[in-house]
This record gives structure tokens, C-alpha cells and sequence, in this order.
């Protein structure tokens, strides 16, 4: 199923919320190279499915790349020689990764968290806007498109941007992948792909909107929004 498809009904937040176990929180100072990310990741959720694991976030970085979702478009690969690009099992089309964007890879047990996966995505929708008011940026989502969106009054009454994207997949009811938010990429790199299959609808990131943020200052404003939402996390290793 995509992730167009999941969150054309979306369903409340709740049952994501659990104090039983905390989730392990771990942010990669240097950029990571997407297959050893997927590895990894791949990797912690058959452990976290066999019980062998705490549930795992991760913050990182990526060098320049590209990512195609199961619902790719061909078309949408504007420039396939520009950057890497990579196929990977998360639902949606194209995207981009590259330096001055975090990424969180959000490895959850929905087993323990209500086996609703609309729920969840929901629920990722929810940590990604309540981010971003710490920033005071107010980011919406809507019913026929995916990711989180800005509106940008200045420049017409209809023009939004996307700050943030989501992609996802449940293996034995743990996901994988996750969201990312754009703090201050380099927003020509989008113009490789058409994001997401979308293409009456731009780019933003926290400097495109005049914002000066640290990626310190965004994890911390995530760690604490994801506690909101699905629940306590320590440092991994802990």
C-alpha cells in the first residue's frame, strides 16, 4: 500500500503512545551512506521484530543522493546521471537526501503500538508539525498530497511549499524509513527530480523561510515532540 493511499483516510493519533520501554535515540554526527543506512536499519528491525531489540530512532544526514519509492514515476528522474540514485521498499516516488537535511529513521514496533499503520503515519505527521512551532513555523498536511507544507502567502494565495517528506515500511509490524525535514539543503538539488510526483508545488527549508537553525537546535525540538507522541526515549547504549 503507499503512502498516498494510507493517508487518504487518515486515521486520529492514538494507541501510539507507550511508557512500557524506551526507545532508543542515536544521531550519526557524519554523514551515512544510504546502503549502509539501509543495511543497518534493515538489520535493527528483524531484531526488534524477534524481540531481541529496543525500538531504535536515528538521526543522520546522507551525502547527495536520490531515492525512488514503490510508486515511482520514471519520468520524475529528471537528471538520473546528477546524483546516486537508489531504490528502496518505502512507499511514495522520488526524493532527495543530501547535507543540511535531517533524516529520522524511525524503527517501531506497531505491535505494541495498535497495528494501525494509518495511525502511525498520522502520528509522524503529528511529531513533524509540533517540530516545527517550536520554530514557530506552522507546517499542514493535506488529504491528496504526502509530506508536511508550509503556505507562502508572499508569493500568491495558493503557492505551498513542502518542508518535510515521509516515507515509509512495516516488516512483521516494524517500520522503517521515516521523514525528513529540510533545514538548510541546497534547494537546487530538488531540480533532478520532480519530489514526491508533485509538481505544482515547490520546495522550502527552515533558511529558504528567512529561519536560522542549528541541526542541534532541530534534534533537540524532535527528540522532545517524539516523546510526545509515541513516548519516552534514552540514549542508545544506555
Amino acid at each position: 500500500m503507499s503512502l498516498s493511499e494510507l493517508t487518504s483516510s487518515r486515521a486520529p493519533v492514538t494507541g501510539l503512545y507507550t511508557d512500557t520501554a524506551c526507545v532508543d535515540w542515536r544521531i550519526s554526527s557524519q554523514p551515512v551512506n544510504y546502503p549502509d543506512a539501509l543495511a543497518e536499519m534493515e538489520a535493527r528491525a528483524a531484531t526488534i521484530a524477534a524481540g531481541e531489540a529496543p525500538e531504535l530512532v536515528w538521526l543522520l544526514e546522507h551525502p547527495p543522493l536520490y531515492t525512488s519509492g514503490t510508486s515511482t514515476n520514471p519520468q520524475d528522474l529528471l537528471t538520473p546521471d546528477r546524483f546516486p540514485v537508489y531504490e528502496t521498499g518505502r512507499g511514495g516516488q522520488y526524493t532527495y537526501h543530501g547535507p543540511g537535511q535531517r533524516v529520522a529513521y524511525a524503527m517501531l514496533n506497531l505491535k505494541t503500538r495498535g497495528q494501525d499503520v494509518r495511525a502511525f503515519v498520522a502520528g509522524l505527521e503529528d511529531w513533524i508539525i509540533g517540530t516545527l512551532t517550536h520554530f514557530h513555523i506552522k507546517g499542514e498536511v493535506r488529504d491528496d498530497r504526502v509530506g508536511v507544507w508550509v503556505r507562502r502567502p508572499e508569493r500568491g494565495t495558493q503557492v505551498e511549499d513542502k518542508i518535510a517528506a515521509i516515507g515509509v515500511r512495516v516488516r512483521r509490524w516494524v517500520t522503517l524509513h521515516g521523514i525528513s525535514i529540510n533545514v538548510d539543503p541546497d534547494l537546487e538539488h530538488f531540480s533532478g527530480i520532480v519530489p514526491c510526483g508533485i509538481q505544482q508545488h515547490g520546495v522550502t527549508s527552515f533558511e529558504d523561510l528567512g529561519l536560522t537553525a542549528t541541526m542541534p537546535d532541530l534534534d533537540i525540538a524532535l527528540r522532545s515532540e517524539f516523546e510526545r507522541v509515541f513516548g519516552p526515549t534514552a540514549n542508545e547504549g544506555d
